[in-house]
């Protein structure tokens, strides 16, 4: 008879093991894995590979009862498509996941009740802080809760609040950068509705930079192709001399691209075509693929996010951060 011997279980790993890989003391590799204190970048990677190099799962209850936090985060949008809060939201969980922290969505669709409704709810289960978002940018009513608050993309009314913003001039200022070194001198600016924040910067950072090569011609409208078109039409009626048209978003400036080729007039050979936001469903299947500017949302979540962990921790900053964002130049400025 074969005698067998007992099957050991293996023990999962504890901080204990992995403090003692990384060579650090519990309390620095909990601070590490937590994504909190005053620790160099390369003791936290080095606590965050001995920990995957174990298996290392972090007991969340265990850390929710000791803390009293329950390390879950919530994303409070307005923007039921996901344009907008999507990157913005995979950017948040870029930096919330290296500390274990689980994100919840909440859709408000505008309505004001629903967002009351959510935040009853998110206050009842003791969520550790909140980052605000939409699809627009004007500057919204701050929140009424008794937790760390960070707004994303739209800023808060109250200046003592922390927002993260886009610089949507800069953008637009990129873009004729990109437009004058390329020899076209004369530029008119095609845009959403007058009233809408985003147009309104975006014209205004053309505006302002183009100067005395601007042709004078800035078109309010629609956040759309069919905008696109009849602006395009407008445009070379009163401007034929025109040689580039910097868009407000890549929906109108793929109805440009689509209009100019009906007529006869080469993109960008005649006349050069710029789009704003850097939406792949629109920039890359414009004929040809868009110039665009690129709003970098993912690394707008990453910053509200590292800013929001501050916060929870106890430095909390003040005002408006406003980020860069990128051109990203295609065929319809530069050719095949």
């Amino acid at each position: 008879m074969v005698e067998r011997k007992p099957v050991l279980k293996q023990q999962p790993a504890r901080i204990l093991d992995v403090a003692a890989l990384a060579g650090v003391s519990v309390g620095t590799a909990s601070k590490a894995l937590n994504d909190t204190g005053q620790l160099s970048p390369a003791t936290r990677e080095r606590v965050r590979r001995a920990a995957d190099q174990l298996g290392f799962t972090p007991d969340t209850r265990g850390r929710a009862l000791q803390s009293g936090r329950t390390f879950t985060v919530a994303l409070l949008t307005t923007d039921s498509s996901g344009r907008f809060s999507n990157p913005i939201m995979r950017g948040v969980e870029d930096v919330l996941s290296a500390g274990e922290l689980a994100t919840i969505l909440c859709d408000t669709r505008d309505d004001p009740l629903r967002e009351q409704h959510y935040l009853r709810s998110l206050a009842a289960r003791r969520v550790d802080g909140i980052v605000v978002t939409g699809r627009r940018t004007e500057p919204r009513t701050p929140i009424d809760v008794s937790l760390p608050v960070v707004y994303a993309l739209a800023a808060s009314t109250d200046r003592a609040d922390t927002s993260v913003i886009v610089d949507e001039q800069q953008g637009a200022a990129s873009v004729v950068e990109h437009l004058r070194g390329l020899g076209r001198t004369r530029i008119a600016h095609v845009t959403g509705p007058d009233n809408h924040r985003s147009a309104a910067e975006r014209a205004s950072g053309v505006v302002d930079h183009a100067g005395t090569i601007f042709a004078g011609e800035v078109l309010f409208g629609d956040w759309s192709e069919q905008w696109g078109r009849q602006a395009t039409d407008l445009l070379l009626r009163r401007h034929p001399e025109l040689d580039a048209i910097t868009c407000g978003s890549d929906q109108i400036a793929r109805g440009a691209c689509d209009r100019l080729r009906e007529l006869g007039r080469a993109v960008p050979e005649d006349i050069a075509v710029t789009g704003y936001d850097n939406w792949p469903v629109m920039a890359l299947a414009s004929r040809p693929p868009l110039t665009s500017v690129d709003l970098q949302l993912e690394e707008l979540g990453r910053h509200s996010a590292q800013l929001l962990l501050e916060a929870i921790a106890g430095t909390r900053r003040h005002g408006i951060l406003e980020l860069p964002t990128r051109l990203v130049p295609r065929e319809s400025t530069l050719g095949l």
